[in-house]
């Protein structure tokens, strides 16, 4: 029987993995969901690994899930001089000048940014980083008749063009949804991807926002906030609340707040997705060293491990995977951890009470806003029988997929596996943790047909074998596309 890893991986696609060929490498080596970084690359570009990832899943009887990432108010240094090793040197002491100039090539005196509001935004005393916090500047004053900001060079080192810039201090003004964005949008709704990550998300009314226009164009698409401002941490309740997951990118947020306190903020969120029923991916520099060697350091696998301990339903891998010497090497690495990991987890012997307080610690309630909380109930009910009777599987029927984003909130030891008739459902559903997702549209008149198929299918993939016992969950009548208002209890003959 294979073993049914319950930890998803995101891998990131670019240069060193666009290929179809490398796609289905990367896909074999244990990626379950493409992210397209819309950062990098043109809308043609993009098509084509989408088209790739769709054949893939065609030929190969997969479900790659699609994934795009906007760019967001990412802000940026603009061009600036080659003068030492491909940039410009900053040295601690000197004045450097933040001008509102998309046409200046910087020196190590003035640069150019695209956040052409910084002027207004920005107050004496503020901190400005760049280039992932390696450089840092001090703001001393505005000129606001230039559109200037005066900073002095706190630590310095060479900057070169494009670097990022974060303002840990500072009340940045720039919507989270640019005209990029806009226009990035349309492409991925019109593509139909799976789900879409919005970055640098402040507030819940940045996912309404975007969800507005995701209604406005007739789809349905899921979102993903991704957690990376000190803003959105202490509005990250109502951000759940409104989003149907979230991303953890450790990033920015780590430059933007004190490091230290994104290991505690990451295990925070997760328990707090997972109570909610909504996925939760961790992100950001988990295998790093991989961009350029074959092996992690021991500190990236135990990074990895903590991800999977926390409950984390994805892990992310980025420019490991689209720009590094190893990116099949490194989906393989980050499976075979996450799946030791596992394996460790499901072998410790605890007892009965110990074990019903872990299993359910996290969603030991209905919530009150719930919309739909006798069906929440009927899959606790199911969580706890698959528990109780040391069921090998949970099989579940659905078209919109919400009975299978409760289920996975649970975490069952038994395998999880979603039929779906929904084609759109089907690869939605590849993010969430345990789900092994398949499409069905066989006998759906019959129950006990129905329940049949599902274990011949899992049969003759190795899923399950005769004498194991499985739970079912129900919408019944099954014609009649009602939520889960049965569970029944069989055994694989």
């Amino acid at each position: 029987m294979s073993y049914l890893r319950k930890t998803k991986i995101v891998a990131t696609v670019g240069p060193a993995s666009a290929s179809k060929e490398m796609l289905l490498k990367l896909a074999q080596a244990g990626a379950n969901i493409f992210r397209l970084n819309f950062s990098h690359g043109t809308h043609e570009d993009h098509l084509l690994r989408i088209q790739a990832i769709r054949e893939l899943n065609q030929e190969h009887n997969l479900n790659l899930t699609i994934l795009q990432d906007l760019q967001g108010p990412k802000i940026r240094t603009q061009m600036v001089e080659d003068q030492k090793d491909g940039g410009v040197e900053l040295i601690a002491g000197n004045q450097l000048i933040f001008a509102m100039d998309d046409k200046l090539l910087g020196t190590a005196e003035k640069v150019g940014t695209t956040y052409t509001s910084m002027y207004k935004d920005v107050n004496a005393g503020e901190r400005i980083l760049m280039d992932d916090g390696n450089l840092e500047v001090k703001v001393i004053s505005v000129n606001n008749a230039t559109k200037e900001v005066i900073t002095e060079v706190v630590y310095g080192g060479i900057l070169r063009s494009k670097k990022g810039i974060n303002l840990p201090g500072t009340k940045v003004s720039i919507p989270a949804l640019t005209e990029k964005d806009r226009e990035d949008l349309v492409f991925g709704l019109a593509y139909d991807v799976d789900w879409i990550a919005l970055s640098f998300v402040r507030t819940a009314q940045d996912i309404i926002d975007v969800k507005k226009l995701i209604a406005d164009a007739g789809k349905t698409t899921k979102v993903i906030a991704k957690i990376e401002k000190p803003e959105a941490i202490v509005n990250i309740d109502a951000i759940i609340e409104v989003t149907d997951a979230i991303m953890v990118a450790r990033g920015d947020l780590g430059v933007e707040l004190d490091g230290a306190m994104v290991p505690h903020l990451q295990k925070e969120m997760v328990a707090k997705c997972i109570k909610a029923a909504k996925p939760v991916i961790v992100a950001t520099q988990m295998l790093e060293s991989m961009k350029d060697n074959p092996v992690p350091t021991r500190a990236e696998t135990s990074d990895v491990a903590n991800a999977v301990l926390d409950g984390a339903s994805a892990t992310m891998l980025s420019a490991e995977s689209a720009s590094g010497k190893y990116p099949e090497i490194a989906v393989k690495t980050m499976a075979h951890i996450i799946e030791t990991v596992e394996y460790q987890q499901n072998s410790i012997k605890i007892i009965k009470g110990d074990e019903a307080a872990i299993y359910f610690k996290n969603h030991s309630y209905i919530s009150e806003k719930s919309a739909n909380p006798l069906n929440d109930r009927m899959i606790a009910g199911a969580c706890r029988l698959a528990r109780d009777t040391e069921a090998k599987a949970i099989l579940c029927i659905t078209q919109s997929g919400y009975t299978a984003f409760q289920l996975s909130a649970y975490r069952p030891k038994a395998g999880l596996y979603i039929f779906t008739n929904n084609k759109q459902s089907q690869t939605l559903m590849g993010l969430l943790w345990g789900a092994k997702v398949y499409y069905y549209d066989g006998e759906i008149d019959s129950i006990e047909k129905m329940i049949q198929n599902f274990t011949d299918i899992l049969k003759s993939d190795g899923e399950l074998k005769n004498g194991d016992t499985f739970i079912t969950t129900l919408g019944m009548p099954a014609n009649k596309g009602l939520k889960t208002n049965t569970v029944q209890i069989g055994v694989v003959e």
